[in-house]
């Protein structure tokens, strides 16, 4: 089993960026750990994914603002949130699963965070 818990959100204006972590309890040998997110009214959809290989995955609309990050000795995963939009404004949550295979799916996901919110105003 394996404990998330996420930190770092908050209020910014446009253009602002925040750093969210994720404590984990344990990294396994073989993982994809990502971040996704829910906007009130929408669908929980992925933001960025990274595989214990290294392989980083992005939505579109986090090429080029968002970059995923993890330090294995610490056991945390990061998410360098910048040039922030009102759009992007939701809850995000850190979400991992067993095996190297990463999905864009959060079905595919066992694992959880609570969440922590980001909001961007104009």
């Amino acid at each position: 089993r394996i404990q998330l818990v996420e930190s770092g959100g908050g209020s910014v204006q446009t253009g602002g960026s925040l750093r969210l972590s994720c404590a984990a309890s344990q990294f396994p040998s073989s993982y994809c750990m990502g971040w996704f997110r829910q906007a009130p009214g929408k669908e929980r959809e992925r933001v960025a994914t990274i595989a214990s290989d290294g392989t980083t995955k992005y939505a579109d609309s986090a090429k080029g603002r968002f970059t995923i990050s993890q330090d294995n000795a610490k056991d945390t995963l990061y998410l360098d949130a910048n040039n922030l939009k009102p759009e992007d404004t939701a809850v995000y949550y850190c979400a991992a699963k067993i095996g190297v295979t990463c999905y864009s799916s959060s079905s595919m996901f066992s694992y959880w965070g609570q969440g922590t919110q980001i909001s961007v105003s104009s």
